[in-house]
């Protein structure tokens, strides 16, 4: 289909999905306006009782000349029911209901990182307050348990989050799954604490 122009506000009900379609079988793959294509199974151990655990991709087309598209990843999650670990450097999550990983960082799905952010918009409370954010190679971590165990990588040293602060972090390698840490040295429930991640990437559109 040739490009459209229209004269006049365009609306979608459920919202719009950017795809691409292979010329051979047909098969249409959504490229923009979907959640992240690796989350932890049915959310598996990061969703708190809050129920708040969404991810978004978006693609944005920003240069006709070079074909590259910005590539905005977002995560939202409520901690609510979660736990931070009894040791500093633990894996949060929710306690003894599977893998803890938010996502895994793919080329074809966030394109090459250029850069990540992790924005607090309502302060931690029950559990620690100084979270982190981790990459490892292995989406096996649970709550409770050493980051350290796995091949990790530190992105954000946060430090003690509260409402409004922002912190940037580096480049997340390719496959990497990513995991919130808390460096507490309680076990407790969390009773309050929202986040936003955006991970920025870019890929050369087909």
């Amino acid at each position: 289909m040739a490009s459209t122009t229209f004269n006049g506000p365009v609306r979608s009900e459920n919202g719009f999905q950017q795809i691409s379609k292979n010329a051979t079988t047909g098969v249409i793959t959504v490229n923009s306006g979907d959640k992240m294509a690796v989350e932890a199974t049915s959310s598996a151990g990061i969703e708190g009782t809050a129920g708040v655990y969404v991810t978004q991709v978006t693609r944005l087309k920003s240069d006709v000349d070079t074909n590259v598209n910005i590539v905005k990843s977002t995560i939202m999650i409520d901690l609510t029911g979660l736990r931070d670990g009894g040791t500093a450097g633990d894996i949060i999550g929710k306690d003894g209901d599977g893998v803890a990983f938010i996502c895994q960082v793919t080329t074809a799905n966030q394109g090459t990182v250029f850069g990540v952010t992790m924005t607090c918009l309502e302060t931690p409370a029950g559990g620690g307050t100084d979270i982190d954010l981790y990459s490892a190679t292995e989406g096996t971590g649970v709550n409770d348990t050493a980051i350290g165990d796995l091949t990790e990588t530190q992105i954000i040293n946060a430090g003690a989050a509260s409402a409004g602060t922002m912190v940037a972090g580096g480049d997340i390698t390719a496959d990497q799954y990513l995991y919130l840490v808390g460096q507490g040295t309680g076990h407790a429930a969390y009773t309050a604490g929202r986040f936003l991640i955006e991970i920025t990437g870019y890929d050369v559109a087909s």
